[in-house]
């Protein structure tokens, strides 16, 4: 029996450069894909999987996902006098019941093995899960959800993979994997991990998307950990460290994943959550006739 997953982690610290200048004021996981921040997505992934403790760790002077998550009690007020039921119940709705949010400041921007742990306190000694809200997954089922039913079965540390082109492998970490086996969505044995490998080197071109279930024993691999690519404390060299002492595997999720730290990413899913939505059915049309004017 495993230990249920409780608490998340969030990296939130980064300052959203590709993005400039809108996120000069405004950080980037605060922009929006339709008319929900991109850190709501992954919060409400989160809560939907059965966390109920959701930690993000972040930099000084970045008060705008904290005060999103907070009531606002001005806002609700007007609201209710205005009879607008629609609207209280969407903001009601941004943090589900039963959750709470934790902040951790991450001093300086060392990376996101630093970030993970710097969550360490809140954490304690349980497994829990990281969410990059980059990564937004569109799915029937949410990817940690996937993940955690997978887990129940696996234990050890498992992270959501999915292939990519050859010619973008200095951009993820890649895995070096060896027997597949039967699992829900498909499992991938690591043998090891390559932190943003050039093509030529790269092991294979599965690559772990920001979604993992960890043990607490990270923590210690990350705390005699030495700053790997980049000059940066990486995530995936701690994971690294466990291979051979705790199970380790790769998880094939079931859905479509886009990378809202990209602006490409970004656009297209505003597009494909637009495409999705019910109240906004004219935006197929709207689109349509922008494709055949170009």
């Amino acid at each position: 029996m495993q230990k249920p997953i409780r608490k998340a982690v969030f990296p939130v610290a980064g300052l959203g450069t590709r993005f400039l200048p809108a996120t000069k004021a405004v950080p980037k996981e605060m922009l929006p894909v339709v008319d929900r921040p991109v850190i709501e997505y992954a919060v409400a992934e989160a809560a939907a999987a059965g966390v109920t403790h959701m930690i993000f760790v972040t930099a000084n002077g970045k008060s705008a996902l904290q005060e999103h998550f907070d009531r606002h009690a001005e806002l609700e007020a007007v609201l209710r006098s205005k009879g607008k039921t629609a609207e209280l119940k969407r903001l009601a709705a941004i943090l589900p019941d039963g959750v709470r949010c934790s902040v951790e400041i991450q001093p300086a921007p060392l990376g996101l093995g630093h970030a993970v742990w710097c969550a360490r306190q809140i954490v304690g000694d349980e497994p829990f899960a990281v969410i990059l809200p980059d990564d937004v997954v569109m799915a029937d089922t949410g990817c940690l959800a996937q993940m955690i039913a997978c887990y129940t079965a696996t234990g050890g540390n498992l992270l959501a993979v999915q292939d990519v082109p050859p010619d973008r492998t200095d951009r993820y970490g890649i895995l070096e994997v060896g027997n597949d086996q039967n699992c829900p969505g498909g499992l991938a044995e690591i043998r090891g991990l390559v932190e943003k490998p050039a093509p030529a080197d790269a092991p294979s071109t599965l690559s772990i998307i920001g979604r993992y279930i960890l043990q607490p024993e990270i923590f210690s691999a990350l705390e005699n950990g030495e700053p790997g690519a980049g000059g940066e404390i990486q995530l995936t060299d701690a994971i690294a460290a466990l291979i051979g002492r705790q199970p380790v595997h790769g998880f094939r999720f079931q859905g479509v994943r886009f990378d809202c730290g990209d602006r490409q990413g970004w656009l297209a899913a505003n597009v494909a959550f637009a495409l999705q939505r019910p109240d906004l059915e004219g935006i197929r049309e709207r689109l349509r006739r922008l494709l055949e004017s170009d």
